[in-house]
């Protein structure tokens, strides 16, 4: 026995300090959830995670842009949809008007009712959201991916012809001729209006099919960090259990390693 060197008490001291590393690893993998601790742990696997939870947060951007221009159509529809209800309220005061047995009393009643409408409908023109103008000639572009391609949205014009007709101050109810006129201008107005809530509905249904998408989409990201990173809580429970053992098997087979020298000294006495 050589006992300038105890080899077996050096052999055991470096196997305790692998299988304390491997605890302490081990042991943060557990508590943290992750399997990555360090970039050493998995060089490839943490920058695939890095790409993967930045294409995330950009989704995330993506969505909460979707969902604000859902909003800012559901504004639109629904000034949109008391301008459908203004302007069937004027065809049906045209209408009334029309009639020859009508008094010039009656026919000032429903003027007063008409040009009421007609200025509620020119005032909606200007409404905002967010400080945004809802109806106008220019398009709206929504960011609808993480790679940043847009969608656009295109404009309700209510200054159009068509609107503006309805609205115009010559239109008015006070003789039969007038309302006629009103009439074929307020119907003209109603055409327009379905046909702009129809393209809004179009636009409603891509944005929602969107939004659908987008979530699904990190959902599937989400799960692939998870495969990658996360750490399997049983294999890892048992390699701690492991690792625990070893530690405190190595830790009395050191100190029995450390009195072999002291043995070998009885022999001398």
């Amino acid at each position: 026995m050589v006992i300038n060197t105890n080899m077996e008490a050096l052999q055991t001291a470096n196997n305790l300090n692998v299988s304390q590393s491997e605890l302490s690893k081990s042991l943060s993998r557990l508590s943290s959830g992750s399997r990555i601790i360090k970039p050493s742990d998995d060089a490839a696997g943490l920058a695939v995670t890095s790409r993967l939870r930045a294409q995330i947060k950009r989704l995330d951007s993506a969505l909460s842009n979707v969902v604000n221009a859902v909003s800012f159509t559901q504004t639109q529809d629904g000034f949109m949809k008391t301008i459908d209800k203004a302007l069937r309220r004027m065809g049906e005061l045209a209408m009334l008007a029309k009639d020859g047995t009508k008094s010039q009393e009656d026919l000032n009643l429903y003027q007063k009712e008409f040009a009421q409408l007609q200025d509620y409908v020119d005032n909606t023109r200007t409404k905002e959201y967010n400080s945004v103008s809802l109806f106008g000639t220019s398009t709206s572009a929504v960011t609808v991916d993480s790679e940043g391609n847009t969608f656009d949205m295109p404009g309700i014009n209510l200054s159009a012809t068509t609107y503006g007709d309805a609205v115009a101050a010559g239109v008015m109810l006070t003789s039969a001729t007038y309302a006629s006129d009103a009439l074929t201008k307020v119907k003209n107005a109603i055409s327009q209006i379905a046909i702009d809530r129809a393209q809004l509905g179009a636009v409603q249904s891509r944005l929602n099919f969107t939004s659908d998408q987008l979530s699904i989409t990190k959902e599937n990201l989400s799960s692939a960090i998870s495969r990658v990173a996360d750490v399997d809580v049983a294999t890892e429970a048992t390699n701690y259990a492991r690792y625990q053992i070893l530690v405190q098997s190595g830790t009395q087979m050191l100190t029995q390693a450390n009195q072999l020298p002291q043995a070998a000294l009885q022999l001398l006495r």
